[in-house]
């Protein structure tokens, strides 16, 4: 790693070069669909999901649980198109989140405060190893 006091211009220009492509670099995974930020904390008995979406409340996001991810999406207000008739735009973004095992649907839940999305989702109960008897 080089000091301010070893460098040479050139060493500077590389420097801020370098910078200019991790801030384009993290401006494009946002545009890509790593957006908006998420933390997700993990234990054995839930995972715990908290994404922040300043400036929006629970009616301007939709949240949807499916068997093993859960999906963020904007959800835009309705606009009329020429011939007068209500149009549902696409969502501006949409967030995926594959979990690492099945959650239970009916304990999961969802908080919006401060601009922050809170998802708990508890682990399913599993009933264990099954064996499966093979015909023929």
């Amino acid at each position: 790693m080089n000091t301010l006091i070893d460098m040479n211009p050139w060493n500077w220009l590389d420097a801020l070069f370098d910078m200019d492509n991790r801030v384009t670099r993290t401006m494009r995974a946002r545009a890509a669909g790593r957006f908006p930020p998420v933390n997700v904390f993990l234990d054995d008995n839930a995972v715990l999901i908290d994404m922040e979406l300043p400036g929006k409340t629970a009616k301007d996001v939709d949240l949807t649980l499916e068997a093993q991810a859960v999906v963020v999406a904007d959800k835009p207000a309705p606009v009329t198109d020429e011939k007068g008739e209500s149009v549902q735009p696409k969502p501006a973004w949409t967030r995926r989140l594959e979990l690492p095992f099945r959650v239970n649907a009916e304990k999961a839940n969802a908080k919006f405060t401060d601009g922050i999305l809170r998802i708990e989702l508890p682990r399913a109960e599993t009933q264990g190893v099954h064996r499966i008897a093979i015909a023929g």
